[in-house]
């Protein structure tokens, strides 16, 4: 039987048993495992984990596990580049982009409205999330730990919230995206872009009061829905207001 001593930090202990968290803990082992292998028999999916270091030094997934080996185990780093020493990406993630899953629906809507670049269709299949995913370089945002644990998943994060405020929350402080926010550019429907266009063009299909009313009109560049600042645009400014306040609120206690 051989021994490995593990650590893992910040918010991988979530996937941990109490027993386990935050400090160093001994793992018995036989035969030669992957550090990957040992880390997803650990509870912890490998798209958490960005920085492995073993006696010291970083490796890589395919590392070999050795008796007495010291393992300490780090989440993604969004917000600081560690490249120079990071070996299991090419390179951290640093242009975020996003696929949901078919449970987390109002957090891609959500996510949207405040300019994040998100993929969801509520029909996908969870190969096809995968596919998507490695295709477009998205990360995948889900409840379902299971698809994290696939071996083909790179991108990855497991959404610890249940509700959808709380949610939003938490993925704008886990990728740091507070200062990448641009509300009300992308469309809700698809997350495409929005562009500005003239009411004189769309003034044939919009309904009698909007036309008395509004002068500013919008249209996705891809699936042409028409949005204009009626009553719905009011109530989203105001939850885009309560997400940065909640957001900073955050973000202040972890500086």
């Amino acid at each position: 039987m051989k021994t490995a001593f593990f650590r893992f930090y910040e918010e991988l202990n979530d996937f941990l048993p109490e027993c386990k968290r935050k400090k160093q803990f001994t793992h018995f082992f036989t035969g030669q495992p992957s550090v990957k292998d040992m880390i997803e028999s650990l509870g912890v999916p490998h798209t958490e984990v960005d920085l492995i270091l073993v006696n010291g030094k970083s490796v890589n997934f395919s590392y070999k596990v050795k008796d007495k080996d010291i393992i300490s185990v780090y989440p993604e780093f969004e917000s600081i580049d560690i490249s120079s020493i990071q070996k299991l990406r090419p390179k951290p993630l640093r242009k975020p982009k996003f696929i949901c899953d078919v449970h987390l629906g109002k957090l891609a809507r959500n996510m949207r409205m405040l300019g994040y670049d998100v993929f969801y269709n509520n029909s996908l299949k969870d190969n096809e999330i995968v596919e998507i995913s490695k295709k477009e370089k998205r990360t995948i945002l889900t409840r379902d730990l299971g698809i994290l644990k696939r071996s083909d998943v790179t991108r990855g994060y497991f959404v610890r919230e249940n509700n959808p405020k709380k949610q939003i929350i938490e993925v704008i402080i886990r990728f740091d995206l507070l200062n990448l926010m641009k509300p009300l550019t992308l469309c809700l429907e698809c997350g495409s872009k929005l562009k500005k266009i003239a009411k004189e063009k769309i003034i044939n299909i919009v309904p009698e009061k909007v036309k008395q009313t509004q002068n500013n009109f919008f249209i996705c560049t891809n699936c042409n829905q028409l949005f204009w600042e009626g009553t719905h645009f009011k109530k989203m400014n105001e939850f885009i207001k309560t997400i940065k306040q909640l957001a900073n609120k955050v973000n202040s206690l972890y500086c």
